[in-house]
């Protein structure tokens, strides 16, 4: 009997402790995170992942405190909720942290589930997905909170190019704690209630005596026009959770998938008789790269990233014939398309992506160089420039370019050319492949000449066409827009079995 008894003693404890834990920091705490227009550290797992389908670890752990009163404080599970799960029926990590357990502040107990997640993940080949609402560092644990923080670090280096790894601000995100979201692939926001920064409003006025809010220092709108840090924001936690199950059906489970493929309705032999006329026939007149874009993808589907930061490239995914693709852009829109500091950075990060992944490369040029001056120079361009460049040299997986008009002097080269390994380089009737415009070549070759219109006229006629670069195969063909999506699906069928691979290298020293 006595066994019997304590028998039904472990259960009722195991079930009142699961109640607690499902409960974080209790129902008055939860009620004010509602308030805040934030949901649960469980209700956002629930809306992220498929029904039914997280598997939770690690739901009875406890701190270890015993400083500053903590030992009478304790909650089964601490600070953060882990497990894995299936997002569309594809398996998935999951770390969040919750905000009612003493902040959603990082403990020792609260980094060694995050690292049996994160150890589990690169195990079995799968992504982890952080939703990120915490405080920074448990200040009563001290060290042990600080080496909690560096044990992540590491694995987020050592997963990196092997799973993906992706960030959800979803609260404040302060001190160390910002350095795991800046070391994963894509750090995602949520407006008006997410923040990220080294030093808070009141240490800043301290140090520098500036006055800045939460908001104005590391909000959504901040991170995602001016530092870049983050590469989308969404209005609340439902929205942005939704856009995060589709973020995922875009990417593949490791790096030895190919790239995800799903089944297509749009004709992969579409014609988009649009294109044609879609770029103007003044060269210095504006247009849309989205248009393009829009018009060649699959059902016109294109996750964007980064879109309010450097909008003179655009970056994001796409499917091409159902496959997962990475597009590449200049926006003649914006800055004439010109590649600059901001836009280089982006498109290096976004190609290094796509090719650890296994993700086809798409890029449409129209760039008639680097941004000039004196701020571009001094905040290191050529640098910055170089990254990009390195970014698409390095790059083994399928590579098809369409340069639409202008592919000016180096940044022809460095928007992946065919000089870069480019398997595919196509041309339209609209191309101009050359080191300068006509008006600048014909001032430095002829300079001081009484008749440059005529000399602009010959520069023109050629070297403001496609056919320099065509008869010289450096593009394998002269393309009408129309066909366009029709002939990327039939290269992007045969480069599917490309085998490349770099020289052997304990690691590359890109240009940082």
């Amino acid at each position: 009997m006595a066994n019997v008894e304590l028998t039904l003693d472990v259960k009722r404890r195991i079930e009142t402790t699961r109640q607690q834990a499902l409960l974080g920091g209790g129902q008055r705490r939860i009620d004010v995170q509602h308030k805040k227009g934030k949901l649960t550290a469980r209700e956002r797992i629930q809306l992220l992942l498929d029904e039914d389908s997280f598997v939770e670890y690690d739901m009875f752990l406890e701190h270890n405190c015993a400083d500053f009163g903590m030992e009478k404080q304790k909650y089964p599970g601490d600070s953060v909720v882990t497990g894995r799960g299936t997002i569309n029926g594809r398996t998935a990590f999951v770390f969040s942290q919750d905000f009612t357990v003493f902040g959603g502040s990082l403990s020792g107990a609260h980094a060694k589930k995050v690292c049996k997640i994160m150890d589990q993940a690169m195990l079995v080949g799968a992504p982890v997905i952080g939703l990120n609402d915490s405080g920074g560092a448990r200040i009563q644990e001290g060290v042990e909170s600080l080496a909690g923080y560096a044990d992540i670090f590491q694995r987020n280096v050592d997963s990196s190019g092997v799973i993906p790894q992706i960030s959800m601000i979803m609260g404040p995100c302060a001190g160390g704690a910002v350095y795991s979201p800046a070391l994963t692939d894509f750090t995602f926001m949520v407006k008006d209630t997410s923040y990220l920064f080294i030093t808070g409003p009141d240490v800043v006025k301290s140090i520098t005596n500036e006055d800045v809010t939460q908001e104005e220092l590391g909000g959504a709108k901040t991170h995602t026009q001016v530092s870049g840090v983050a590469h989308k924001a969404f209005e609340n936690d439902v929205d942005a959770l939704l856009n995060l199950r589709e973020f995922f059906n875009y990417l593949p489970l490791n790096n030895k998938e190919a790239s995800p493929i799903r089944a297509c309705d749009d004709p992969w032999d579409r014609l988009v008789p649009g294109l044609d006329t879609v770029v103007p026939l003044e060269s210095t007149a504006a247009y849309d790269m989205h248009d393009v874009i829009t018009g060649i993808i699959d059902e016109q589907e294109f996750f964007e990233i980064m879109p309010s930061y450097a909008k003179n490239l655009i970056v994001g995914f796409a499917r091409m014939n159902g496959r997962t693709v990475g597009i590449v852009g200049n926006q003649p829109k914006v800055a004439a398309g010109c590649l600059d500091i901001n836009a280089s950075v982006k498109g290096a990060r976004f190609v290094r992506f796509c090719d650890a992944f296994n993700i086809p490369i798409i890029t449409f040029v129209d760039v008639p160089g680097f941004l000039p001056g004196t701020s571009q120079e001094y905040g290191g361009i050529i640098r910055h420039g170089a990254k990009l460049l390195y970014a698409f040299a390095e790059a083994t997986v399928p590579k098809v370019t369409v340069i639409t008009r202008k592919g000016y002097g180096g940044a022809y080269d460095v928007m992946s050319s065919k000089h870069l390994r480019g398997d595919i380089n196509y041309a339209w009737p609209t191309a101009e492949v050359a080191v300068m415009g006509a008006k600048a070549a014909v001032s430095i070759i002829f300079r001081g000449s009484k008749n440059p219109q005529e000399h602009e006229a010959e520069y023109v006629e050629k070297f403001a066409n496609p056919f320099p670069a065509a008869v010289r195969g450096f593009v394998d063909d002269i393309i009408e827009p129309r066909t366009t999506r029709m002939r990327i699906n039939k290269d992007l069928s045969v480069l599917a079995d490309k085998k490349l691979t770099n020289p052997w290298k304990k690691h590359s020293n890109m240009p940082l």
